[in-house]
């Protein structure tokens, strides 16, 4: 069955219909004109394993940011001149129970424009190419479908005032999960993987699907910090 075959059988309205007002996570963002799709070379060979389930990454933008503000190759995400951003799509991942698919054969690349109309979502066309040709070639028969599929996933979600958020008292890795869990019905908290850096910074949220891309537990690894850990969110201040 398809990927969007079997986004269209989800009970996904009603999450939609919660999403609306939160959904984006960009403050302000404006797409390139023009780009060129870079080329992406795989740096391990192809794993083309059995899918059990995805993983959507969620990078904390802020913090990405904080040590690549005047690097050139981070200039749209990072310098301020292209919008400014708060969570972003990392990728869509497929998860086997033995390992992680990647670098399958695609039959084609991404076309400029495909590329384009996600960098609002995922502001670089570096990462979208890598994602594609990494973890969407494992997925899909062409990356439209894989970011098509990427976009009904993060317009699904609600995102919380990470922002806020940051400033509570006695903040850990468990608020953070409980905050997007209460912004989304129907998300278990089980199913929000956080990850902090060694110095206790929020790097990213990994969401975790099973086939039917309904919420579903994450294993140890990509649950990551457990509920107690002490958190801290970079404002990018």
């Amino acid at each position: 069955m398809s990927l969007l075959r079997r986004l269209s059988l989800l009970p996904l309205a009603g999450m939609l219909a919660h999403a609306a007002p939160l959904a984006a996570q960009h403050y302000q963002c404006n797409l390139p004109r023009t780009l060129q799709v870079p080329q992406v070379r795989p740096d391990a060979a192809p794993r083309p394993l059995p899918i059990t389930g995805y993983t959507l990454a969620l990078s904390w933008s802020p913090e990405f940011c904080k040590p690549r503000k005047g690097q050139p190759r981070h200039a749209r995400q990072c310098s301020g001149r292209a919008g400014m951003f708060g969570l972003v799509v990392h990728g869509l991942w497929p998860d086997s129970g033995r390992s992680w698919p990647q670098w399958c054969s695609a039959q084609r690349q991404p076309r400029p424009r495909e590329v384009a109309a996600n960098m609002c979502i995922s502001p670089s066309a570096t990462l979208i190419a890598r994602q594609w040709a990494k973890h969407g070639s494992c997925m899909a028969r062409n990356p439209a479908t894989y970011f098509k599929v990427t976009r009904i996933l993060w317009e699904g979600l609600r995102i919380p005032d990470y922002d806020r958020v940051s400033r509570e008292d006695d903040l850990t890795a468990g608020t953070i999960r409980t905050r997007f869990v209460d912004a989304n019905p129907g998300w278990v908290h089980e199913a929000v993987g956080v990850k902090l850096n060694a110095r206790g910074w929020l790097e990213e949220l990994r969401l975790c699907y099973d086939k039917r891309f309904m919420p579903k537990a994450c294993d140890r690894t990509r649950f990551g910090a457990r509920d107690e850990a002490p958190a801290k969110i970079w404002r990018g201040l």
